[in-house]
């Protein structure tokens, strides 16, 4: 399994953390930037993550910024991500198991490393449940599809 991970400044030495945690579990991960706390904009390392999710060069993905929401939204942009905000472990295991997330924003301005780590490992140890849940990311779908065109 191959992570792309992201951040802009605001979620930089979370990013970090997060990074540091997977690669001692032997997860790998690729590492799209930004490499410093230096003011950067966040779209386009949201945009890079989602990319490498969607190509299929990363299984799935994680980004950080100050609150999650600004880097959230534009992974969101690229067809095929589901992108979830995500501050708590409940949120994390529905992300994954009824809406299929393949991509985890994280706010390091809204919640410490240690609650981060504990929603990483909810969020990837939690499988998609399909059935019911399948129909309506496949909705999800169709309406990403309808307004791409």
């Amino acid at each position: 399994m191959k992570i792309a991970l992201g951040s802009d400044h605001g979620g930089y030495n979370l990013k970090n953390a997060i990074k540091k945690h997977l690669e001692e579990k032997g997860i790998e991960c690729e590492d799209f930037g930004t490499n410093s706390s230096e003011s950067v904009d966040y779209p386009e390392f949201g945009m890079k993550v989602a990319e490498a999710v969607v190509s299929g060069k990363c299984e799935k993905g994680i980004v950080c910024c100050g609150t999650g929401i600004g880097i959230s939204i534009s992974a969101n942009k690229v067809p095929g991500v589901r992108c979830a905000v995500v501050s708590d472990t409940f949120s994390a295991a529905m992300s994954r198991e009824h809406n299929n997330a393949n991509v985890l924003a994280l706010g390091e301005r809204v919640i410490g490393v240690g609650l981060a780590l504990k929603i990483v490992d909810v969020w990837f140890n939690t499988e998609f449940a399909g059935g019911r849940h399948e129909r309506r990311v496949d909705k999800i779908t169709d309406i990403e599809k309808k307004y791409s065109k």
